[in-house]
């Protein structure tokens, strides 16, 4: 089958789930096409392609897609704004030495383990090869027994001895007769004997990591959650943070390489700007903007019901249930109303772009981190209506208000036609074809656009991506770096892909390239994953954001 025809199949079984769809990915407020953009475009000189004659054929669901977003990423001067420097630089030199630890230590973990796993796994080998030895030994013993039982006339007719056993297929309920047993031939016990024998000589699987739970210091190789390295970067954030006048550059600094879990949520109210660095004013900011909150809800919550507002808190109201439902605490209805009191304030507050979906994720990490506030138990499972109610009020203004501060970063992402997440999208491009063109080829080779996988990972900041611990990890990160949210995620997307370029160029058709990258294996990802894919997405900003001309062509 042509290229063209595993496109359009592709799409066609897929266009009202695979989120590089036109249902899914623009969200139902803001399509991505802008009529002015496009007549400037052919006055510039950039015609569409000619029409092919022939017989007009109906449009299908990728064709509509290629033919809106084809002329819209025309290299021009707005380019120019994206690779703009950050304002603030952190210490080159440690970020940098810290990046290399990071990758030296992963790569000599990952050698040990690779050891250990071949060791453990002959060991478990010949530890099979025993068991199976004594086994037949044991069942030659248990021939002979009966054999000599038959001799003896010492033998119960076949009814009596199915009653007497509790059968392995009933979960130990007794047969009472012969008929109600299940009789499988010689061929299916031989079948069962091998599958037995297969689990046994199979290591163990690891242990499922839970989606939130140990967010701080989950990690896949199994380290303990409070190491002495891990304790002396505690004392460091306390200390700091106890001054009268919290110094954010130090605690930047601090906070690149992952914030402690004690800390993180008065850390992230700090470098988000939502408090104040003097610690004296922050009680008394603390309760001005928490008050301030709740009157925007009494002004404003009534009223999403009306005509010109109904259409936006219904797509909230559709939206809040699908955040992250493989989470037991966003499934329940105290979260999910303190979610849609949340989006749609922020909504009628910020018309120039409003709701669009996808904004729901943004608020889950900052729930969870301030959830963390008020309890020391897995959060995961946590009821929320077990707190006192002033702290679940609290929880709301605060994820309000530091969410907010996060999308005034980005909000061109979200305004109509998202002309930001296309001009991210656009520089990922550019950015992958220099540091590993091997892969850029192999996904124009066979059609593969980045805007059809890599607009969700704009959109949502990778947490469609990442298990939610990981993004509280990334986001400390983030919430360090100058621009985080805004510039550095680029970089970090564009690490991300490539972190996957052995998998990518197995794949020899565009299905199967769209299929790999929309579900990505990450789910036992942990702390030592993200501070590697930090780590190059620093080296790649440092080598590229700080040489625009290096980055163009």
């Amino acid at each position: 089958m042509s290229s063209d025809g595993n496109k359009k199949q592709f799409w066609k079984r897929n266009a009202a789930k695979v989120p590089g769809s036109i249902q899914h990915v623009y969200g139902a407020q803001h399509p991505p096409f802008d009529p002015l953009l496009h007549a400037n475009l052919i006055k510039a000189g950039n015609k569409p392609p000619p029409a092919t004659p022939g017989k007009p054929k109906k449009a299908t669901t990728f064709q509509e897609f290629e033919s809106i977003t084809s002329d819209a990423w025309d290299v021009g001067d707005d380019d120019d704004e994206l690779l703009a420097m950050a304002a603030q630089n952190l210490n080159i030199e440690v970020v940098m030495e810290t990046a290399n630890k990071v990758i030296e230590n992963h790569s000599k973990q990952q050698e040990r383990q690779r050891l250990d796993d071949t060791t453990e796994l002959e060991q478990r080998e010949e530890d099979t090869q025993e068991e199976v030895a004594e086994e037949e030994e044991e069942e030659g013993e248990d021939e002979e027994y009966e054999d000599d039982r038959v001799e003896e006339g010492d033998v119960t007719s076949p009814e009596v001895s199915f009653a007497s056993q509790s059968s392995p297929y009933t979960d130990g309920r007794l047969v009472k007769s012969h008929s109600e047993a299940p009789i499988g031939s010689p061929k299916d016990t031989a079948g069962e004997h091998a599958a037995l024998h297969r689990q046994r000589s199979l290591p163990h699987r690891p242990p499922v990591i839970p989606l939130v739970a140990r967010i701080a210091d989950q990690n896949t190789s199994g380290t303990p959650a409070m190491t002495e390295r891990e304790a002396s970067r505690l004392d460091k954030f306390k200390q700091l943070l106890a001054g009268p006048n919290t110094d954010l550059e130090e605690l930047r600094k601090l906070s690149w390489s992952g914030i402690p879990r004690q800390v993180r949520p008065i850390t992230w109210k700090l470098l988000s700007g939502y408090l104040p660095a003097n610690a004296e004013r922050r009680e008394s900011v603390l309760q001005r903007k928490r008050q301030e909150y709740f009157g925007f809800i009494q002004q404003y919550y009534d009223s999403r019901n009306d005509e010109h507002h109904q259409d936006t808190y219904r797509q909230i109201h559709i939206d809040i249930p699908r955040t992250n439902p493989l989470i037991p605490l966003f499934q329940q209805a105290s979260v999910q109303e303190i979610f849609e009191r949340i989006l749609f304030i922020w909504a009628i507050r910020h018309p120039a772009s409003g709701y669009v979906q996808g904004i729901n994720d943004l608020v889950t990490p900052f729930f969870v981190v301030y959830v963390f506030e008020y309890i020391e138990e897995e959060v995961e499972n946590f009821d929320v209506s077990s707190l006192q109610e002033e702290a679940l009020r609290n929880i709301e203004a605060d994820s309000f208000w530091c969410m907010s501060k996060l999308l005034d970063g980005i909000q061109d992402n979200y305004t109509f036609a998202q002309p930001g997440i296309q001009r991210k999208v656009k520089a990922l491009e550019e950015l992958v074809s220099r540091i590993d063109e091997s892969v850029h080829r192999h996904m124009q080779q066979y059609e593969v656009e980045y805007l059809q996988f890599a607009f969700r990972w704009m959109n949502n900041l990778l947490m469609r991506e990442l298990p939610l611990r990981c993004t509280i990890r990334l986001w400390d990160t983030y919430q360090a770096e100058p621009e985080g949210f805004s510039h550095f995620h680029l970089y970090v997307c564009a690490a991300f892909l490539v972190r996957w370029r052995k998998e990518i160029l197995e794949e020899r058709d565009f299905q199967g390239l769209m299929i790999l990258l929309q579900n990505l294996s990450t789910m036992h990802w942990g702390n030592e994953e993200v501070s590697v894919l930090l780590a190059e997405a620093y080296r790649l900003k440092f080598a590229f954001a700080d040489a625009p001309n290096h980055y163009k062509r």
